[in-house]
């Protein structure tokens, strides 16, 4: 695990604070040049790991990344799903058979089968290992060694109390792409909970980790604590709390923190990934 990884909120207009932001990062960002562009400049200076949605447009990274192998041959990604935007945004435009057409591998009817047997049974675990299926066809023959679940999902699995989904998750993703599961949270503890009474041993959990106590449930104290005495491997992200925090206040926190093995963070520009990628380096020391 890389101490440093790009992440990709900045690409999609994605600001959690401003608005304004997130319609400048919308222009910026409008072709897929831009977003490559950024991502070279991310390469280039020594950051090889990119973690990312599984946003549509990620597909023509991922091409880009296979018509030049050898320029971009240490450069991983980390999936993160599901991004369910970009369903929606495909029933509208393609209707459900199209959007089924679109994602689904192989053959159509025999995942028709799949799925509605999976329906018909109640059987989510099935469901969830289809779904992983279609979210991981665009990165074929790309380096994934770690494969992330959402928030969004992780979450509300929690709150379900359907802790069962995320143990099989794990063991998926273990066997079938031969990666390290992830798991997005906004709540460290309950999830570290219930992934250990799962058996998941020293999992890899990317959270929230600032300052200020943004987006981090339970608060500060408590996600200090499960840092120094609990065994995972934690990426801080939502380090800068979507932009409340200046740069060097944010990295000084995050970097003196015991148990913070991965820093997450996005940038817009070549010059803002050297300073942030050097203020980690200096404040790690």
């Amino acid at each position: 695990m890389e101490r440093i990884l790009f992440g990709d909120n900045q690409f999609f207009a994605v600001n959690h604070l401003s608005d304004e932001k997130s319609r400048a990062r919308a222009i910026k960002f409008k072709d897929n040049s831009a977003i490559i562009n950024v991502l070279d400049d991310m390469y280039d200076s020594g950051i090889h790991t990119f973690m990312c949605t599984t946003h549509d447009r990620i597909f023509d990274v991922c091409e880009h990344l296979r018509n030049n192998p050898e320029k971009y041959c240490d450069f991983k990604i980390f999936p993160c799903m599901p991004y369910a935007h970009k369903y929606a945004n495909a029933v509208t435009e393609l209707g459900i058979t199209g959007t089924l057409k679109q994602y689904i591998p192989g053959n159509l009817i025999e995942a028709f089968t799949r799925g509605g047997l999976a329906l018909a049974k109640n059987d989510y675990v099935s469901l969830m290992e289809l779904l992983v299926d279609v979210e991981m066809k665009m990165f074929k023959g790309i380096l994934t060694p770690a494969i992330f679940i959402q928030n969004v999902m992780t979450d509300l699995l929690l709150g379900l109390g359907m802790s069962d989904i995320l143990v099989a998750y794990a063991k998926y993703v273990k066997e079938k792409y031969k990666a390290e599961p992830g798991f997005i949270t906004m709540n460290l503890p309950m999830l570290l909970n219930v992934l250990e009474k799962g058996g998941i041993e020293n999992p890899l959990i990317c959270t929230s980790i600032n300052k200020i106590g943004f987006r981090m449930s339970g608060g500060i104290e408590i996600y200090e604590k499960t840092l120094r005495e609990r065994k995972f491997q934690a990426i801080a992200m939502q380090v800068f709390a979507a932009g409340a925090i200046p740069p060097k206040e944010a990295l000084e926190y995050v970097c003196r923190l015991k148990g913070v093995d991965s820093i997450l963070f996005g940038a817009s520009s070549r010059q803002h990934i050297i300073q942030t990628k050097e203020l980690i380096k200096n404040l790690s020391i």
